[in-house]
């Protein structure tokens, strides 16, 4: 069997993101959500700036340079990534890690409906049933009692943070015929900076060097550097064969939560897990939907 290294690059890409919900609920006990969602688009925002400057020393490759016309999605990208992270991460205060991982497959959800009421997009007939799918499972997902029918806010708050990166999506879109390494670098300097400046007039920086440099790596690899293997990959693969590859990113995150923290997760999360699962194969195997999966969602 022939080694195929973009295959590799896509599922390096889903690793490497699927850690970030454990790893973050863990760095949760040390340091504040909008502090943690900081340093990680800083992580990513360095880190992919250090790629590009070592491979702009050995491509003859330039980016493209944004016009005015591109300055609005730019805003938006940067301001809905200032949202997003914040939101996840208070929502996974109070989460637990496998729910808030699968919770994240709603983002397919957000994109699509975005990208159809207001860029006036068709969605395929298997979009549609993943949508249908990935929604009851979010919705099994958020109840807190059955009973009363009473949703938990910790994954409404996830869901809010998916959809912000939803509209996100659609942004970044009309910024991808730029490099997407300089993306991501936009994303994760001025997304991260402008987290930090909540942190700061909140009063919740705080000087911790090791777990500062432990949420920075964990944004460059979980963030910037699945990425930049994404995009890699998308480009050899293809968005249909990539999106099935990388489909199995929240899955991961949730295994290895449930690996992590030794939680017994309760009957709803199974059911909804099986939702999930077959919604997210509709989705990935949909040759129509290429931005419906994560797109830069940094």
């Amino acid at each position: 069997m022939t080694f195929n290294r973009y295959i590799f690059f896509a599922i390096m890409a889903a690793v490497l993101y699927a850690i970030s919900t454990p790893v973050s609920k863990l760095l949760l006990n040390s340091l504040s959500p909008v502090y943690i969602a900081a340093l990680l688009y800083l992580g990513a925002g360095f880190g992919m700036l250090m790629v590009w400057r070592i491979r702009k020393r050995t491509s003859f490759h330039e980016p493209m340079h944004f016009s005015k016309r591109e300055l609005p999605a730019v805003f938006g990208m940067v301001i809905l990534d200032i949202i997003a992270p914040i939101l996840l991460m208070i929502g996974l205060m109070t989460s637990n890690p496998e729910n808030v991982a699968l919770l994240n497959n709603f983002e397919i959800v957000a994109t699509s409906l975005f990208a159809f009421f207001i860029f006036k997009e068709a969605i395929p007939g298997r979009l549609r049933l993943a949508i249908v799918l990935v929604t009851i499972a979010s919705i099994i997902l958020s109840v807190e009692d059955a009973q009363a029918f009473k949703f938990s806010a910790g994954s409404l708050l996830v869901l809010l943070a998916t959809v912000s990166w939803g509209l996100e999506n659609n942004f970044t879109r009309k910024l991808s015929f730029n490099d997407p390494l300089v993306v991501v670098v936009i994303k994760g300097l001025f997304s991260g900076l402008g987290s930090l400046i909540i942190a700061f007039a909140l009063g919740d920086v705080v000087w911790m060097p090791e777990m500062i440099l432990i949420t920075m790596l964990l944004g460059f690899v979980a963030y910037g550097l699945s990425i930049f293997f994404y995009v890699t990959a998308q480009r050899e693969l293809g968005a249909a064969k990539k999106s099935t590859l990388y489909a199995f990113a929240p899955f991961v995150g949730a295994f290895l939560s449930l690996l992590i923290f030794r939680h017994i997760p309760e009957i709803n999360f199974f059911i909804a897990l099986i939702f999930m699962a077959v919604g997210s194969y509709f989705a990935s195997t949909d040759r129509k939907n290429k931005e419906a999966s994560k797109h830069y969602s940094t």
